[in-house]
């Protein structure tokens, strides 16, 4: 199966529906060492900002890696996959902490995954400034996966 190029900030429409579904993601974002660190995340995809978005506790892994890439942000990507389907964004990533920010990532958490995120006064989001986007997102056949 052959990955297609998208533009991150006019995706087509099978694409876009990929990832208004509700499927775990994976977040990758590199080490000090330069190794790739991968973990399962939600994310959300606003292609009008060229923007996906992780919230997370200001503590983890993910938030250090990203953080010690300095102001230029990181370079990360997100990924989904679904039987044959699969999405994959790419771009900087930044730590954010304003809380309109945060409240944005997370009213989009709630529509996307359908409940809200429980509270956490730690929370940030990631954001990710997309740079690429390519997958293979052809429409669901009904009853399939």
């Amino acid at each position: 199966m052959a990955a297609y190029p998208v533009d991150p900030g006019d995706p087509d429409p099978s694409y876009l529906g990929f990832w208004r579904e509700r499927h775990l993601c994976t977040l990758t974002t590199p080490r000090a060492d330069g190794s790739p660190h991968v973990v399962p995340v939600g994310v959300t995809y606003d292609p009008e900002a060229r923007l996906a978005r992780v919230i997370a506790n200001k503590s983890s892994r993910k938030v250090a890696n990203i953080l010690a890439a300095g102001p230029e942000g990181a370079r990360v990507a997100v990924c989904q996959v679904d039987g044959r389907r699969w999405a994959t964004l790419e771009g900087r990533a930044f730590v954010r902490v304003e809380r309109e920010r945060v409240a944005e990532a997370e009213r989009r958490y709630a529509e996307r995954y359908e409940r809200a995120p429980s509270p956490n006064p730690s929370r940030v989001v990631i954001e990710i400034e997309l740079t690429r986007a390519m997958g293979k997102a052809v429409a669901k056949a009904a009853g399939k996966s």
